[in-house]
């Protein structure tokens, strides 16, 4: 029996999860990547509470999903966290692979100042 793509990103969603977690001093930072947009949000797993929540379907006069967009969207997230008072949070890379826009969003989120 073949294993799906879909089976596997859960598999690595899983082994991820076991080792990172969010607390209220380190929020974790989750990525989620469908094919049209692209979605972060910061979550404290200690209270279950999604403290900052931000999307490339925010972004105005941005159409297309590339490499750029997901830079934005790892800016505007930054921002908001910072506004917020937070400014070192765990990466979490949601059984996506590090490449691509995912890294995108990270290095866009490292330019405005976060720590991870």
């Amino acid at each position: 029996m073949k294993i799906s793509k879909k089976d596997s990103r859960f598999k690595r969603k899983v082994r991820i999860r076991k080792k990172i977690n969010g607390s209220q001093d380190r929020p974790r930072l989750v990525v989620f990547r469908s094919n049209r947009h692209i979605y972060a949000q910061i979550v404290n797993d200690e209270t279950s509470r999604t403290l900052v929540a931000f999307s490339s379907q925010n972004l105005e006069g941005e159409s297309r999903l590339n490499l750029e967009t997901s830079k934005n969207v790892g800016k505007m997230i930054a921002e908001k966290a910072m506004n917020q008072n937070i400014d070192t949070v765990v990466f979490d890379r949601n059984g996506y692979y590090y490449h691509g826009r995912v890294k995108a969003l990270a290095d866009g989120a490292r330019e405005m100042g976060l720590k991870f």
